[in-house]
C-alpha cells in the first residue's frame, strides 16, 4: 500500500508476463542477493590480493551493490541476441510457407509448428511471440498491428526493418511473397554475418578475459613465493598508490577491450 509505485513496464509484466518488453528485466530479490554476494566475494578477494588489507577489502565489497544492474544489462543483451537469431529462423520458415501459395495467416500457423519443432521449450521467446500474433489475428486484430506490437517490445533493428517493410507492402498492395523472400534473405544474411563474426572473435574474447584475470594471479603468486620482495608494496603508501593505479589501468583496459569486442552491424 505504501510501497514504491510500479512503472508501466513492471505492471505490464505482472499483469501478463507474455507481453515482454525485451529492454526490461526485473531481477528477483533472490537473484539480486545471489549476485551481490558473488560480486562481494570477488571484490574482497581481488582487493585483498592487491592490498593485503582486510579493511580496504571490506570497503571494496560495497561496490557489489552495483553488480545487479550490470548483470541485468548482460541478461537483456543475451536475451535480445537470442531473440534475433530466433527471428531469423522465423523469417525463413514464413518465407518458405508463403512461397507455396499459402496466405500470411496460414503461413504464420505453419511457421509456429516449425519453430515448435526447432525450439521444444514452450517458453522460448519467439514461440510465445508467434502464439500472441496468431491469437491476436484470430481475435480480429490485423497482422500489421500484431507485428508492430512485437517490434515495439523487441527493440531490435532487424525486427523494426522487417515490420516497416511488411506494413508498407500490405498497405500498398505489393508482392508480399517476393518482399518476404528478399527481406528474409537480407536480414537473415546480416544476422548470420554477425554470428560468424562472434564465432571468429570467441577465441580472442576468451584470451581477453584470461588476460584480465592474469594480473590477480601474478600478484598473488609473487606474494606467496616472494613475500619479502612484495612487502613494501603492501605496507607503504607508495605501494598502495602503485596498486591503485594498476587496478585503474586494468579497469580501463577492460572497458576498452569490451567495447572493441562488441560488434554491432
Amino acid at each position: 500500500m505504501f510501497g514504491r509505485k510500479k512503472t508501466i513496464d513492471e505492471e505490464q509484466q505482472v499483469i501478463d508476463p507474455r507481453y515482454t518488453d525485451y529492454d526490461v528485466y526485473l531481477m528477483s530479490k533472490r537473484e539480486k542477493i545471489v549476485n551481490i554476494i558473488f560480486a562481494a566475494a570477488v571484490l574482497f578477494a581481488v582487493a585483498f590480493v592487491f592490498y593485503q588489507n582486510f579493511f580496504i577489502s571490506a570497503v571494496a565489497m560495497l561496490l557489489s551493490v552495483k553488480f545487479p544492474a550490470i548483470r541485468t544489462k548482460q541478461i537483456i543483451a543475451k536475451r535480445k541476441n537470442q531473440l534475433n537469431i530466433q527471428f531469423k529462423e522465423m523469417l525463413y520458415s514464413l518465407s518458405s510457407s508463403l512461397s507455396t501459395g499459402k496466405s500470411i495467416e496460414m503461413g504464420l500457423k505453419d511457421c509456429l509448428k516449425d519453430l515448435r519443432v526447432l525450439y521444444p521449450d514452450p517458453d522460448t521467446d519467439i514461440i510465445r511471440e508467434l502464439e500472441l500474433i496468431v491469437r491476436g489475428v484470430g481475435m480480429n486484430e490485423t497482422i500489421e498491428q500484431m507485428f508492430q506490437q512485437f517490434a515495439d517490445r523487441a527493440h531490435l533493428e532487424d525486427v523494426d526493418n522487417f515490420v516497416d517493410i511488411f506494413v508498407t507492402c500490405k498497405r500498398t498492395g505489393g508482392d508480399l511473397i517476393e518482399v518476404m523472400r528478399s527481406s528474409s534473405n537480407i536480414i537473415g544474411e546480416k544476422i548470420e554475418t554477425k554470428q560468424e563474426i562472434n564465432t571468429m572473435i570467441a577465441g580472442k574474447r576468451f584470451e581477453f578475459n584470461f588476460m584480465m584475470v592474469l594480473p590477480v594471479i601474478m600478484v598473488e603468486f609473487l606474494a606467496m613465493t616472494s613475500g619479502d620482495y612484495m612487502t613494501p608494496v603492501f605496507t607503504t603508501a607508495a605501494g598502495a598508490i602503485a596498486m591503485t593505479v594498476a587496478i585503474a589501468l586494468f579497469a580501463l583496459a577492460y572497458v576498452v577491450g569490451s567495447r572493441i569486442m562488441d560488434i554491432s552491424l
